[in-house]
C-alpha cells in the first residue's frame, strides 16, 4: 500500500541495526534500512519503503544526488502505476473502475534515500531486484550501476565503487514498459514482443541491498543463489545429489576458502555433508563440485508427502571464520515421464491436476506481496490443483518457495510468446536472441534447486504460421518467421543450464483446420515435452473434438509426451443461460454465460480423465487475468476464462466442479446459484457433489436423493419453481449448500423463448434463452465480436424485438414446453436470413394440430431480415405444449416463441 514517508528513524528489524540519517538541506524521507543478518556473513537490508515515484521520463538529471523530488508521490515498493481491467456489473463493490484505470505504458522514475551503516566497511554491496518491468536503468549516488533487460527476473547489480557508508545514498531507477514497437521504443527487442495478458510497470518485486565479504558465493549468477543442486540418484535406500557452487573473490589479492556443502533433515541433523578446500586468484570466480549422499533418504513426494531438507552452503577461511552461507529448501526426488503413462515421482504415477496462473489481482495489478501469492494457493489447494502452468513468464519466489512447501508440481517459462520478430520481419533481431538466451539462463538459474519445478518451458504458441492475415503482421504473399531456429537455440540454452529437466513448449494449432493457403509450422517436436492448447467448443469445433485430436497427436508423436496446457472457457458470473446448448457464444463478445463455462470443463475433464498417456492436464484459468485486448463478458480488459474472479471474491461454478472431483473434501455445490431471477417456471437443477448419497429439498418438498452421480454431477430433471421465493437446499451427509431463487408471477404463467440464442436478449417481457427443444442448431442474422471489433447487431424491418428477432432455430425441431393445463395464445416471430422465395417451406404443429401452414417466410416479407409474426389459440392437457417444426422445403425456422395464458 502506498503511504506517506515523513521523516523518520528506520525501524528495528527482527536481526536488524538501528540505522538513521536525514539529509537536512533537502528533507528527504529515508528508507527503512534494518539490518538483517544471515550467520554473520552476509548482510540484506531491505529497501522498502521511503521511494519517491515520478510517472514520464524526466530525463537523467533525475538520476543525480541534488534532484530534488520533494513533488514525486511517495511510494512503497512492491509497486506499479498500473490499474488495468475491471467488471461493468456492480463497480461500487470492486477496486478497479471505469474511473480509476491506468493503461499507460512507458517510463517512470523511482528515487530512494537511505543511510547504510559503516558496520558495512570491506564489505562488497550488491543491489537486488527480484523484477523491474520491463527495463531498468539504475543509478546510485549518480553512477549508473547498469541495466537489465527483461520485466521478470531478478537481477543485481555491483554497488560497492559508488556505495557510500554512513551517509544518505540516493538509489534511482528508471523503469520502462513501454509496449514494443518496430524501431520505436527500447523494449522492441525485449520478450514478450506480445501476449493475452497486460505487462505492467514499475518496481513490482522486493528491492534489496546485500553485503558480502570480499570471498562470497557468487552473485552474479545470473540472479541465481550462485548454488546449482541436482539429485542425480534416488531410491528408498539411498540418494545422491551434486552440488555445483561458484565462489567469486573479489579481491584483488589471491585468496583460500574451504566450502562445506550440507543437508540438514527437518529435525536439524546432518544427514550428508562435504566440504572442499579452494585456491583463488584475484578477481577470480570458480565452481567448487561436491556430492551428497544420503542414506535412506526422506524423498520429496509431491502433495502426499512434501519432504523437504535445508541444503547448506558454508565459505570459511583458514580460520574457521565464516565468509558466506546460502541455505535454502531442498527435495530429494527423481521424475519420470513415460509417454504412454504419464509422469511418475519418484517411481510412483502422479496424475497431474493443474492449472495456468498469472500473478495480478484486481486493485494490485502485479505489485503483489507473499500474502497474496499464499492466498492464491490456498484457493488453488482447496480446489485439488496439484500442478501449476507458471504462465506466460517467470513468476517470484514465493510461488516456487509455497510449491515446494504444499508439493505442487511446476511448469516454469519464459515469455516468447506468439511473436519473435518485429512486424513485418521474418528474421528475429540479433538482440532479442540474446535476450532469449537471458531470460532462458535466469529462469533456470534462480529457480533451478527446487523440487517442485518439473520442466522448463521454452516457448508459447508460437505456431500461428501465417494464419493471421497480412495487415495484423505486416507479413506479405502469404509468408510468416519460421520459429525452429530460436526454439533450437533455446532448447540447447536449457540443456546445457540443467541436464536433469525436461523442456517443454504449448502449442496452439497443429491439427485445427484452418482456410485454405494457411501452413501451421509443426514446433510441438522442438522440445522434449508436448503441450497443447486446444479449446474446442470455444474458439472452434465442438467439445466432443477434443478427445480424437488429442488421441490424433499422441499417435503422431508417441514417443513424445503430451500434456493439455490450455482449456477452457470464459464465464461471467453476472450473465446466465437457460440451456448451454441453446445457441452460440460468442468468444470474442459478450455473450458468454458462467453456465457454459461449467459445462465446457464437464465435457473436457471426461475426455482428458480417460486418457491415461497424458502426462499433466492445466485448465486455463485459476483466476481472470488482467489483458488489453479484450471486451468480453461482463468485463473489460479481463480474460474471464479463471475459475476464481479478479478480486478472488467468487469461485465460480467451475471452481466446485474440480473439487468435487480433485478432492475428498465433502463439496456439495448448487450450480447456477448466481442466476436468481428465473426466466422459467420449470427448470433443471444440478449439483456438484462428491457425497454418496445426495439430497435435494426446494422449500421444504423433497425433491429425492441422487446417488454416486456420474462426474460428481447430480441432476433433477424438470423441477417446477414456485411463484415468488425458492430456498433450495442441497445436502450430502453433513455437508449442505443453499441458494435463492425468485419466480415472478408472469414467469410462472407465461414463456417466452428466444429461440436461437444462449442468452436471452433485454426486450420490454421478460424472455428466456433457448430452452425445452429437441433437434435443429441455432443460426444469428448478429455478427459476433472479434479481437479489437464489437459485436455487430443486426437491422430487421418489422420486428417488435430486434435483438430477440435475430436469433433461431432452424431445421427439424420440436419444442416440448411445460406449462399448466389451460388455453394460451402462441404468437411465433419468423425472419429469413437469406433464402429466396421458394427455398424454405413449412409447417408448425402444436400438440400434433398445424397452426401454420405451408409457410414461406421470403415470399410472405418480400425477402430476407423482415419479420413476420403468426398466431393461435392452442389448449394444453397434460402439463406439455409439443410444438412440431416441419420442412416441408428447406430447414424449418423460428426466431422467438411468445405462449401467453
Amino acid at each position: 500500500m502506498e503511504r506517506l514517508m515523513t521523516r523518520r528513524l528506520a525501524i528495528m528489524f527482527a536481526a536488524g541495526v538501528l540505522l538513521a540519517g536525514l539529509n537536512p538541506q533537502a528533507g528527504w524521507a529515508q528508507a527503512d534500512s534494518g539490518v538483517a543478518k544471515s550467520g554473520d556473513a552476509r548482510t540484506i537490508i531491505p529497501l522498502a519503503d521511503g521511494w519517491r515515484f515520478h510517472l514520464g521520463d524526466s530525463g537523467d538529471a533525475s538520476a543525480g544526488t541534488s534532484f530534488n523530488d520533494l513533488a514525486w508521490s511517495p511510494v512503497s515498493v512492491p509497486h506499479t502505476w498500473n490499474h488495468v481491467g475491471y467488471y461493468r456489473s456492480d463497480p461500487s463493490s470492486h477496486r478497479n473502475r471505469a474511473d480509476n484505470i491506468d493503461k499507460t505504458q512507458g517510463t517512470g522514475w523511482y528515487r530512494l534515500h537511505f543511510t547504510p551503516s559503516t558496520d558495512l566497511h570491506g564489505k562488497r554491496a550488491w543491489l537486488e531486484f527480484d523484477a523491474a518491468s520491463r527495463i531498468a536503468s539504475v543509478w546510485l549516488n549518480g553512477k549508473k550501476l547498469g541495466e537489465h533487460a527483461g520485466g521478470f527476473s531478478r537481477f543485481r547489480l555491483d554497488a560497492t565503487d559508488a556505495l557510500e557508508l554512513g551517509r544518505v545514498n540516493t538509489l534511482a531507477v528508471r523503469v520502462d514498459n513501454t509496449a514494443p514497437a518496430t524501431g520505436a521504443s527500447a523494449t522492441a527487442d525485449v520478450l514478450p514482443l506480445t501476449g493475452d495478458f497486460f505487462v505492467h510497470g514499475g518496481l513490482y518485486r522486493p528491492v534489496r541491498l546485500i553485503a558480502v565479504e570480499p570471498i562470497h558465493i557468487d552473485l552474479a549468477d545470473f540472479g541465481g543463489s550462485g548454488v546449482f543442486a541436482t539429485t542425480t540418484s534416488a531410491t528408498a535406500a539411498a540418494a545422491r545429489v551434486a552440488v555445483r557452487t561458484r565462489i567469486t573473490n573479489a579481491d584483488r589479492h589471491a585468496g583460500t576458502a574451504r566450502v562445506t556443502a550440507s543437508l540438514i533433515d527437518a529435525d536439524g541433523r546432518t544427514a550428508a555433508s562435504m566440504q572442499r578446500s579452494l585456491k583463488f586468484a584475484g578477481a577470480a570466480t570458480q565452481d567448487a563440485a561436491l556430492t551428497l549422499d544420503v542414506a535412506s533418504p526422506h524423498r520429496w513426494q509431491g502433495v502426499d508427502d512434501p519432504y523437504l531438507y535445508t541444503l547448506s552452503i558454508d565459505v570459511t577461511d583458514a580460520d574457521g571464520r565464516l565468509l558466506d552461507r546460502v541455505r535454502q529448501p531442498f527435495g530429494i526426488r527423481t521424475i519420470r515421464i513415460d509417454p504412454d503413462r504419464g509422469l511418475f515421482l519418484n517411481d510412483k504415477h502422479v496424475q497431474l491436476r493443474g492449472v495456468g496462473y498469472h500473478q495480478d489481482r484486481e486493485g494490485k495489478g502485479w505489485a503483489i506481496d507473499s500474502a497474496d501469492v499464499a492466498a492464491d494457493v490456498a484457493i488453488m489447494r482447496e480446489m485439488g490443483v496439484n500442478a501449476i502452468r507458471l504462465t506466460h513468464y517467470q513468476h517470484g519466489q514465493t510461488i516456487h518457495d509455497l510449491a515446494d512447501r504444499y508439493g505442487l508440481l511446476l511448469w516454469d517459462e519464459i515469455p516468447l510468446v506468439s511473436a519473435w520478430t518485429r512486424r513485418g520481419e521474418l528474421e528475429p533481431r540479433a538482440a532479442l536472441i540474446d535476450n532469449a538466451r537471458q531470460q532462458m539462463r535466469e529462469l533456470i538459474h534462480q529457480n533451478g534447486n527446487h523440487p517442485s519445478v518439473v520442466s522448463w518451458g521454452i516457448a508459447n504458441e508460437v505456431d500461428f504460421g501465417n494464419s493471421f492475415p497480412a495487415f495484423l503482421t505486416g507479413y506479405a504473399d502469404g509468408k510468416a518467421p519460421d520459429p525452429i531456429p530460436l526454439l533450437k537455440i533455446l532448447q540447447d540454452v536449457a540443456h546445457a543450464e540443467d541436464s536433469s529437466r525436461q523442456t517443454a513448449l504449448a502449442t496452439c494449432c497443429e491439427g485445427r483446420l484452418f482456410d485454405q493457403g494457411v501452413a501451421i509450422p509443426t514446433t510441438a517436436a522442438a522440445a522434449d515435452l508436448g503441450g497443447a492448447n486446444r479449446y474446442f467448443g470455444w474458439y472452434f469445433g465442438v467439445p466432443g473434438d477434443l478427445g480424437p485430436h488429442l488421441d490424433m497427436l499422441h499417435a503422431k508423436r508417441p514417443q513424445q509426451p503430451l500434456s493439455v496446457t490450455e482449456y477452457g472457457a470464459g464465464g461471467a458470473t453476472s450473465i446466465h443461460t437457460d440451456d448451454v446448448r441453446g445457441g452460440a457464444i460468442d468468444s470474442r463478445g459478450v455473450t458468454q454465460p458462467e453456465e457454459y463455462e461449467s459445462y465446457i470443463h464437464e465435457e473436457a475433464w471426461k475426455t482428458l480423465k480417460a486418457r491415461p498417456y497424458l502426462w499433466a492436464t492445466f485448465l486455463w484459468n485459476s483466476f481472470d487475468f488482467a489483458t488489453t485486448i479484450r471486451t468480453e463478458g461482463d468485463a473489460q480488459d479481463i480474460n474471464t476464462k479463471g475459475l476464481v474472479t479478479y478480486d478472488r471474491g467468487i469461485r465460480k461454478d467451475a471452481y466446485y466442479f474440480y473439487k468435487a472431483n480433485w478432492t475428498q473434501t465433502p463439496t456439495i455445490h448448487i450450480n447456477g446459484r448466481r442466476y436468481v431471477d428465473r426466466a422459467y417456471r420449470v427448470t433443471d437443477i444440478s449439483v456438484y457433489s462428491n457425497a454418496v448419497s445426495t439430497e435435494l429439498v426446494l422449500n421444504g418438498r423433497p425433491l429425492g436423493p441422487r446417488g454416486d452421480c456420474p462426474d460428481r454431477i447430480c441432476v433433477w430433471k424438470g423441477v417446477a419453481l414456485d411463484v415468488g421465493t425458492n430456498k433450495l437446499v442441497a445436502r450430502g451427509g453433513a455437508t449442505e449448500d443453499r441458494v435463492e431463487w425468485t419466480l415472478s408471477p408472469d414467469a410462472a404463467a407465461n414463456v417466452r423463448i428466444d429461440t436461437g440464442a444462449i442468452v436471452a436478449a433485454p426486450a420490454r417481457a421478460r424472455y428466456g434463452s433457448d430452452a425445452f427443444f429437441t433437434g435443429g442448431k441455432a443460426g444469428t442474422l448478429n455478427k459476433p465480436a472479434e479481437y479489437g471489433k464489437p459485436a455487430v447487431s443486426a437491422t430487421i424491418m418489422g420486428a417488435a424485438e430486434v435483438a430477440v428477432a435475430a436469433t433461431y432455430r432452424e431445421g427439424r425441431f420440436r419444442y416440448a414446453i411445460p406449462l399448466a393445463d389451460g388455453r394460451y395464445r402462441v404468437t411465433l416471430t419468423f425472419v429469413e436470413p437469406s433464402l429466396a422465395a421458394g427455398e424454405r417451406v413449412f409447417d408448425v404443429t402444436a400438440n400434433g394440430k398445424t397452426i401454420v401452414k405451408a409457410i414461406d417466410i421470403a415470399r410472405v416479407t418480400g425477402g430476407a431480415a423482415k419479420a413476420l409474426q403468426r398466431s393461435a389459440t392452442v389448449a394444453v392437457r397434460g402439463g406439455v405444449l409439443d410444438l412440431g417444426f416441419e420442412p416441408i422445403k428447406g430447414d424449418a425456422i423460428v426466431s422467438a416463441i411468445e405462449i401467453v395464458r
